[in-house]
């Protein structure tokens, strides 16, 4: 019989089954998690799969190079355009200088600067893939 320090020991929880005075559920037949780990040998690549090392990707790099010659001076264009110099004279007084900075300019210049810069990035990569040499084999073990 429940006492009062104890509301609900006999009641369902949520499960619908009787649990415990935590509302913990005991489950027989389930064993303990193991802490043993299996080692999975590395698959052997196919021959047919594609090789990091591909002479071709020195043409990836050097039409990255173009573009990227093609990027810097449009950059440097749309930079030219956003930045735009007033000067309004003044009797008996140096003439006022103004600069007026266009957002849209820049903010194409500023884009098209980065995107020379990932390209630049990706072009070195590309050219390392292509010219790298193999490396000793992996089959033995490393000299530590």
């Amino acid at each position: 019989m429940p006492t009062r320090d104890d509301p609900g020991a006999d009641r369902p929880d949520s499960h619908g089954t009787a649990g415990d005075q935590r509302g913990r559920e005991k489950l027989d037949g389930v064993t303990a998690a193991t802490a043993e780990t299996e080692t999975v040998p590395e698959p052997e690549p196919r021959p047919d799969a594609p090789a990091l090392h591909q002479p071709k990707r020195a043409f990836v790099a050097i039409g990255e190079v173009v573009l990227i010659a093609l990027l810097v001076p449009a950059a440097v264009w749309c930079w030219n355009r956003g930045v735009v110099h007033y000067s309004f004279p003044v009797p008996d007084h140096a003439p006022l200088e103004s600069t007026r900075f266009k957002g849209n300019w820049i903010g194409a210049s500023v884009g098209l600067v980065t995107l020379a810069g990932v390209l630049l990035l990706d072009a070195l990569r590309q050219t390392a893939l292509a010219v790298r040499t193999r490396g000793r084999e992996q089959g033995g073990e490393p000299d530590v």
